[in-house]
């Protein structure tokens, strides 16, 4: 996964919404009347939410007549856990070609 790959998906985490709307999808499948029921917002502005997660790749939609049903997708989900997995805080040995430990 590229680092611009990472960034798209860190931006459409970084709405409150839309991060409540993955962690509703992490427990399947939800039509959009679902979603809606769960949220004080319009029908526009869950689309835009959703379309936003479409298009990173997060979110995957079914459609089955004029409903739309969403899921998470856990190929990009998975991808995007390894990268997190992959940060640490751990600090190198001294002189781990740092420039400024030859001063």
């Amino acid at each position: 996964m590229s680092s611009m790959d990472v960034a798209l998906l860190c931006r459409a985490l970084g709405d409150s919404n839309r991060l409540q709307i993955i962690q509703m999808l992490s427990g399947g499948e939800k039509c959009a009347c679902k979603l809606l029921e769960r949220f004080e917002i319009t029908q526009p502005t869950l689309s835009h939410h959703m379309k936003i997660l479409c298009e990173c790749g997060l979110v995957e939609v079914r459609r089955e007549g004029r409903w739309s049903h969403y899921s998470l997708n856990g190929e990009t989900l998975g991808e995007l856990k390894h990268f997190f997995e992959g940060l640490s805080c751990e600090q190198g040995e001294e002189g781990d070609g740092c420039l400024c430990s030859g001063i």
